[in-house]
C-alpha cells in the first residue's frame, strides 16, 4: 500500500469517527448554512452541557472540520470551508432510491432552493448552473468553473449589480453534487459570491426557520430570462 493510500485511509477513518458522535454531527449540521455560532449555542443545538460541548468543538477543530474566529473575548465557530459543507450534504446521498419518492410538504422548500454551506442548492441551484453552462456563460477551465464576460453581462442585464458581478470574474467555482437532485450546482468561491448577489438583489430571501431560500416573483422571472426553465424546477410559468 503506498503512502498516499494509507494516509487517505486513516484520514477517512478519522472523519468517520468525528461524524459518528451525534452531538458533533448536530453541531456541524447547525453550521451548514454558512453561519458562525458561539460555543454555547452549538452546545444547546447538540443537547449537551458547556464542558462537553467544548470538548466536542476541540475535536472538530483538531480534525479540520471547523474553523474559529476570535472577536474580543468571544469565539465563533464555522465550517472550515465549503468542501466540509459539500461533504455534509453528500452524506445524505445513501438515502437515495432508484426512483425518488415524492418529497413531504415540509421538504419541498428545501428541494426548491436552499443554502449548501453558503451557495445556492436545490432545483434552482441546479437549474441555474445548467443554464449558465448551456449558454456558455460558465465554462470549465484548469482552475475550475469560471464566469465568462458574456455571462457577467447577461447577469447585469437581468438585474444584478454590475460592481458585484464584475468582482465574480476572477473567482473560481466547482461543481457540487446536490443531494436532492443528484446533479451539480455551482459551489466554491464563485458559487458563494453569486448567491450573495442573488440575495442582495432580492431574487432570493432567507427564511428564519430553516436554510431554505424563498425565491421572489421577480427573482423567478429574472432566472427564467437567464435560461432557468420553469419545468426544471417544478414550477409553472
Amino acid at each position: 500500500m503506498n503512502d498516499t493510500l494509507a494516509a487517505s485511509r486513516y484520514q477517512l477513518a478519522e472523519i468517520g469517527a468525528l461524524l459518528a458522535e451525534p452531538a458533533r454531527a448536530a453541531m456541524l449540521l447547525a453550521l451548514i448554512d454558512g453561519t458562525a455560532r458561539p460555543a454555547g449555542e452549538l452546545a444547546r443545538a447538540a443537547g449537551v452541557g458547556a464542558a462537553t460541548g467544548s470538548a466536542h468543538l476541540k475535536r472538530l477543530l483538531e480534525g479540520g472540520l471547523l474553523a474559529v474566529h476570535e472577536q474580543g473575548r468571544h469565539r465563533y465557530y464555522r465550517l472550515a470551508n465549503d468542501e466540509v459543507g459539500a461533504l455534509l450534504e453528500a452524506l445524505a446521498l445513501p438515502r437515495a432510491r432508484p426512483v425518488l419518492p415524492q418529497p413531504a410538504a415540509a421538504d419541498r422548500p428545501l428541494r426548491l432552493a436552499r443554502t449548501c454551506y453558503r451557495h445556492l442548492a436545490g432545483r434552482l441551484g441546479v437549474g441555474l448552473c445548467d443554464a449558465l453552462l448551456a449558454r456558455g456563460y460558465l465554462q470549465t477551465t484548469g482552475e475550475g468553473l469560471r464566469l465568462q464576460r458574456a455571462g457577467a453581462d447577461a447577469l447585469v442585464e437581468a438585474g444584478l449589480d454590475a460592481v458585484q458581478i464584475d468582482a465574480l470574474l476572477p473567482l473560481a467555482g466547482r461543481g457540487c453534487l446536490d443531494w436532492t437532485e443528484r446533479r451539480l450546482h455551482l459551489g466554491g468561491p464563485l458559487g458563494v459570491s453569486l448567491t450573495d448577489s442573488l440575495l442582495a438583489a432580492g431574487w432570493l430571501r432567507r427564511r428564519t426557520d430553516s436554510r431554505a431560500l424563498q425565491p421572489s416573483d421577480e427573482g423567478l422571472r429574472c432566472l427564467n430570462a437567464l435560461g432557468v426553465r420553469w419545468e426544471s424546477v417544478g414550477l409553472t410559468g
